[in-house]
């Protein structure tokens, strides 16, 4: 496994391993309802571009054939917005893998703070990596009622 940048081949794969990742991984915490609200079909791969070359760091874990594995987004002010691996290769080293190289990253800009909006199964990782769950947050999406939690931690 290889952590590198975002390349623009890569949005198609993105948007893939996000639409699977939630129907996969978050099937285990979430209902049905949930998850189609949350990803009701993958998004088209330029909306992947634009996310990933909006200057925020779109660091990608791919095997030895360059595929495409998982994704962590660090955007410049210490948020973590999307951090999404493939169902086949959850729980194998890849999500922190990825996240060591965020924070690598975070720490070399010189950040203080790193915060996330947490699924329950990030929430999981996320305490793992020495988070501090801030609280559930409780929203609705395409009017399905859902919750993630608000997770810190502080970088010294």
């Amino acid at each position: 496994m290889n952590i590198r940048h975002f390349r623009s081949e890569d949005a198609a794969a993105l948007a893939q391993i996000f639409h699977a990742a939630v129907h996969g991984v978050g099937a285990r915490d979430y209902s049905a309802a949930q998850l189609a609200a949350w990803s009701p079909e993958p998004a088209p791969s330029d909306h992947w571009h634009r996310r990933a070359t909006d200057g925020r760091e779109v660091f990608v874990a791919v095997d030895a054939n360059d595929q495409a594995w998982g994704f962590i987004e660090l955007e410049q002010d210490g948020h973590i917005d999307c951090f999404y691996c493939h169902p086949d290769v959850a729980g194998i080293g890849v999500g922190l893998a990825l996240y060591q190289q965020l924070e690598t990253c975070a720490w070399d800009l010189g950040l203080t703070l790193l915060f996330v909006e947490a699924s329950e199964a990030a929430k999981r990782f996320f305490i793992r990596q020495s988070f501090i769950d801030e609280g559930r947050r409780d929203f609705e999406r395409r009017g399905v009622p859902m919750h993630n939690y608000r997770m810190t931690k502080t970088l010294i």
